[in-house]
């Protein structure tokens, strides 16, 4: 079950991280540019995570 809530939260980081990212890039603020990659990059490693549970969890 951690591995659905791993990857939910996972997706709502790169989600939020786009967001950030591109509102730093349009407004050109690289602290806020730098965050939002680095929350995509976040979101992306518990996606990761949560497959890679799963797949431990279905052998």
């Amino acid at each position: 079950m951690g591995e659905f809530k791993d990857k939910i939260k996972g997706h709502a980081d790169t989600v939020v991280g786009e967001i950030k990212r591109n509102v730093g890039k349009a407004t050109s603020n690289t602290s806020l540019e730098a965050e939002g990659e680095a929350q995509k990059l976040k979101g992306t490693a518990e996606k990761a995570k949560g497959a890679i549970k799963g797949t431990i969890n279905k052998v």
